[in-house]
């Protein structure tokens, strides 16, 4: 018989102080941010691995602080004397890595925000050294700012993730399911996010309860080539 589809429902991703897990691995990322009056010049470089909770710490700060947020590759078209009117998080900082107008903007952002005695986030996914800008000035200017790194979540974050994200969609997974998941996914956020929701989908097109079985089948089809 063939798969019926179900329906795609959007899932709204909860970026709130009570929504983030606390671990080893995030413990002093999240105490920087809230304490971030106390930043050193006002400014803070969040680093870590995609899908590792940059975002959603990112979110937290603004929730905290009435801070913007903004992605670095729209720096150059954005008026950057009003954004600086406040706290500012600037998402994504290596993606603008060669692009001379945005650099200069993210400069001039920069000098702008900590002159009107706001506070700057500056969030990548790799060191503050390995971010490439070629904008002398503003190479300095990142460098002199406090840095915390993001590792990857360890077995007891990315369980409580998963099983947040099965409840998110009133999915309750036999038993086996999560300790499954653990071994066999990519571990990072993104991924823990995308494939409960894939296992979602199989679960509605095949009208089945979301066992080990069904779980493998979601890895399988996003990584068809995998061992």
């Amino acid at each position: 018989m063939a798969e019926q589809l179900g329906l795609d429902l959007p899932c709204v991703p909860a970026l709130g102080r009570d929504d983030f897990m606390v671990a080893p691995s995030n413990a002093i990322a999240l105490a920087l941010i809230e304490g971030w009056q106390n930043w050193p010049g006002s400014k803070l470089a969040l680093t870590g691995p995609s899908g590792s909770g940059k975002t959603h710490l990112a979110h937290v700060w603004a929730c905290l602080s009435g801070a913007s947020i903004v992605d670095a590759s729209d720096l150059a078209e954005m008026d950057i004397s009003k954004l600086a009117q406040g706290n500012v998080a600037v998402e994504d900082v290596p993606r603008i890595a060669g692009n001379p107008a945005a650099e200069t903007a993210l400069f001039h952002l920069h000098n702008m925000v900590l002159a009107e005695g706001h506070a700057l986030l500056l969030t990548g996914t790799a060191a503050v050294s390995r971010w490439g800008l070629g904008l002398p000035d503003l190479t300095s200017r990142i460098a002199a700012a406090n840095t915390t790194d993001l590792q990857p979540p360890d077995d007891a974050l990315l369980a409580a993730v998963l099983a947040k994200h099965f409840a998110d969609r009133q999915i309750m997974p036999r038993g086996d399911v999560i300790p499954f998941l653990l071994r066999r996914m990519n571990r990072s956020f993104d991924a823990a996010r995308a494939t409960v929701a894939r296992i979602d989908t199989i679960s509605l097109a095949r009208k089945k309860p979301v066992t080990r079985a069904l779980a493998s089948a979601a890895l399988d089809i996003a990584a068809p080539d995998a061992p």
